[in-house]
């Protein structure tokens, strides 16, 4: 890793207190951004990563709380944030909700929490950030899934949502270039879900990925530093750290 190669770039992460988000947010700062860290309710796990980073370097971290579903309370976030940081050169769109929808049992509060976490709210904040992003040529990624490309029974919403969300990161690739570039990152099986899940089926899943094992959340922090830092020249581009799991149909 090249040290200090983000030194003066400001990068919000939502999202980014606990699981993928807090190791992604670990890695930009490690490689001298400045992080600014979206939570929901993880209070106490964005205060300690905010304290652990300030001590390393003073002012370096910020935290910022928000339902990411109030899109009309976005553009004000945003600017309070650059009020604040001074600029914003990379944002990361890690929030979202999983949980499964069998059909015959979705709701549409599911759809609106489902759909809003996973494609509304990447897209209201993308087009709140745009300004600033536009002014110093900045990077967005979107954490999408294997799931967006490859469909997962019983989660119809979720898998729709991501699906969504890589046509969304082509769209904006397309609209925000050449000033801003626009990847994402499809994760395979990196973390196992804070849902409950049997052996069996952990074991199903690992048998239909070509590296039979699991990621872990520095394989993605890696591929992301990649994205932001080293490929000037790669936009609307859906990159799958997945051990090999979609080469199986």
């Amino acid at each position: 890793m090249i040290e200090n190669s983000l030194a003066g770039k400001v990068a919000l992460i939502t999202g980014a207190a606990r699981r993928i988000g807090a190791v992604v947010a670990q890695s930009l700062h490690a490689a001298g951004a400045t992080v600014v860290i979206h939570y929901r309710n993880s209070s106490e796990e964005a205060q300690a990563l905010q304290a652990a980073f300030n001590a390393e370097r003073p002012q370096s971290c910020f935290l910022l709380q928000a339902d990411l579903l109030a899109t009309a309370r976005l553009p004000e976030l945003i600017s309070s944030l650059v009020a604040e940081t001074g600029r914003l050169d990379i944002l990361i769109n890690n929030a979202s909700s999983f949980y499964p929808t069998p059909l015959g049992t979705i709701q549409e509060k599911q759809w609106d929490d489902l759909i809003g976490t996973n494609l509304k709210a990447p897209l209201f904040l993308a087009q709140a950030a745009m300004p600033y992003l536009q002014q110093q040529q900045g990077v967005i990624i979107n954490m999408a899934d294997v799931h967006g490309v490859r469909p997962l029974a019983e989660f119809a919403v979720y898998c729709a949502a991501k699906a969504g969300l890589i046509m969304l990161t082509q769209v904006l690739a397309r609209e925000l270039g050449p000033a801003v570039r626009v990847n994402g990152i499809a994760p395979g099986a990196i973390l196992w879900p804070d849902l409950p899940m049997d052996e069996d089926k952990r074991r199903d899943l690992l048998s239909k990925t070509a590296l039979a094992r699991t990621g872990c959340p520095e394989d993605i922090a890696r591929t992301l530093l990649f994205l932001v830092r080293d490929a000037p020249y790669i936009t609307g581009q859906i990159i799958a750290v997945d051990g090999g799991r979609l080469l199986n149909h």
